[in-house]
Parts: structure tokens; C-alpha cells; sequence
């Protein structure tokens, strides 16, 4: 089968993510080696190169993977990255002994067909910039995922659908809905969410 070619370089957490992520995607794949990248001023100094183009980041849905994904997006340029968040799902995986520190799978533990979904808009022969109109903060507001009472219920629940975490800020939740779904597919999600309360 082919593999999906990415012309981006992607940022993992670890060798295991990375073994995951190179059985089926052809790119340049580069390691944090968990929190070490904190301290490692190389490892930062080579993340910053290779983003020029922009840069895929795709932690584990943790804590561990939040506080990786929140020093990245301190050291590189914001219109530069593309942060790709895995849903949360309980388990472990089949190497470890003991789930981890919040019983989560991280991306080396997720299937193949979640990865791919969330890398394929990035995939050579698809552009990354949406043909449709873009979501914004005001269609959030809108549509009652800003600014009311029941808003974070709400977001909570478009997470579910959209099997994306459900703790996610309305920004990141924001970015990510743009980078997976199409405005008319978001309009869809919004239907379903009314149409369950």
C-alpha cells in the first residue's frame, strides 16, 4: 500500500510515535524525546529550521502531551504550526506493561485510519488551505460554542462527534475543526449537536 506523502515535517513525542507514524506516511518525522526538548537548545534549534514551511505537531492527548505542545507553540512562529490532536481514548499499548500516568493511548497506541484522517489534508495532491469557507470565532458564537451559558457543553459535545479531545480551548478547537472539516461538514456536526438536546 502506498504511503501518504507529506511534504511538512512532523513533531512527535517519542521513537515509538514516530515507528507508528513511519509504517504509513512518507516525512520527515522528528522526535521531542518526551520533555528533553525542553533543555535540549539542538533539538529546539532544529525544530525552528525545519518549520519554515509550517510544521505538523502531534502530541499524545495528556497532560504530558499539552505541556510538549504548549512549549513548541512558544518557540515557533504561530502561523508556522499545525497542532493535530488524537481523541482521547482509554487503554494502553501492547509494549507497556502498565497504562500510562492517565490510562490514555497516545498516538503509537492510535489506529492506523485515525491518523491518516487527521494527516491526510496534508497529504501531497491536498492543498491545506480549505477551498470552502473558513470557520470563525463569530460562527462559534453563533452557534453557542462562545459566549453562553452552555457553551463548554456544547464544545464538549462537537469535541465527541469530531472524536477530538474534550478539553480543548475554543481556539485550539477552532483550529482543528478548520483543519478536518469543511464549513458545510461543521454546519452538520452543529445540526447533530442541536438536534440531540
Amino acid at each position: 500500500m502506498d504511503k501518504l506523502k507529506i511534504s511538512l515535517p512532523i513533531v512527535v513525542e517519542g521513537r515509538y510515535d514516530k515507528a507508528t507514524l513511519s509504517g504509513f506516511v512518507s516525512a520527515n518525522i522528528i522526535t521531542t524525546e518526551g520533555f528533553s526538548v525542553f533543555n535540549n537548545k539542538e533539538k529546539q534549534a532544529l525544530i525552528r529550521r525545519i518549520s519554515g514551511n509550517g510544521i505538523i505537531v502531534l502530541c499524545d492527548s495528556d497532560g504530558g502531551g499539552r505541556q510538549i505542545r504548549s512549549f513548541l507553540s512558544g518557540i515557533l512562529p504561530r502561523d508556522k504550526i499545525h497542532h493535530l490532536y488524537i481523541p482521547k481514548v482509554d487503554g494502553k499499548e501492547s509494549r507497556k506493561s502498565h497504562p500510562s500516568k492517565e490510562g490514555l493511548l497516545g498516538v503509537e497506541g492510535m489506529k492506523r485510519e485515525v491518523l491518516e484522517r487527521l494527516l491526510k489534508p496534508f497529504s501531497s495532491g491536498n492543498s491545506t488551505e480549505k477551498s470552502s469557507k473558513m470557520i470563525t470565532k463569530l460562527d462559534f458564537f453563533e452557534d453557542g460554542l462562545s459566549g453562553g451559558k452552555a457553551a463548554s457543553q456544547k464544545r464538549a459535545e462537537l469535541c465527541r462527534l469530531a472524536e477530538l479531545p474534550c478539553d480543548m480551548t475554543a481556539n485550539a478547537l477552532l483550529e482543528a475543526i478548520n483543519l478536518l472539516y469543511s464549513y458545510e461538514e461543521y454546519k452538520d456536526l452543529i445540526l447533530k449537536i442541536k438536534g440531540e438536546n
